[in-house]
């Protein structure tokens, strides 16, 4: 069933790649030109997003359907992070907590903490987690980040179930 959606795994494999460099893309593009900070949830996201993109690019280069089903369930892996951070800062938006936010001011981080501590921290993110930013079709960054990890999930699944079926 999968071949009839995507024509082989290899091309899955593709597609998933394609598709989260363009995440990761819209998410510079609203960092840099609409100017949305991105918090530390936000970063753990992009990480896993690049995470799953070289491990699926990877894996659509594979022949051997060992190195598919490996490439398959490491990407798995790192897509329920992804899916968990984004879940965990979904619940924080909608359900805020009344004290303290996940982010600092990078100004103030570089004035009070040496310069090898505050670099780290500027790679963490400054915004806000439980802030919405931006919204399409009433749904938030991290929500969409959700359901793309969830939709990525479901077909590395597929094509990692297809490949114990059509060997059993």
């Amino acid at each position: 069933m999968i071949d009839w959606y995507f024509g082989a795994p290899r091309r899955a494999f593709a597609l998933i790649c394609l598709a989260c460099v363009a995440m990761l893309a819209f998410g510079m593009y609203l960092q840099h030109v609409v100017g949305l900070e991105p918090c530390p949830m936000c970063i753990v996201q992009r990480y896993a997003l690049i995470l799953v993109a070289v491990i699926t690019g990877l894996t659509a280069l594979a022949r051997t359907r060992r190195s598919q089903a490996i490439g398959g369930t490491l990407a798995l892996i790192v897509v329920i992070g992804g899916a968990y951070t984004a879940a965990r800062q979904s619940w924080l938006q909608w359900y805020p907590p009344e004290f303290g936010s996940c982010g600092r001011d990078i100004y103030g981080m570089i004035e009070t903490f040496p310069l090898q501590r505050a670099i780290p921290m500027i790679f963490r993110g400054s915004g806000d987690c439980t802030k919405i930013d931006w919204t399409f079709l009433g749904l938030s960054i991290a929500n969409w980040s959700f359901v793309c990890f969830v939709a990525f999930a479901m077909v590395l699944l597929a094509l990692l179930f297809k490949r114990s079926a059509s060997r059993g």
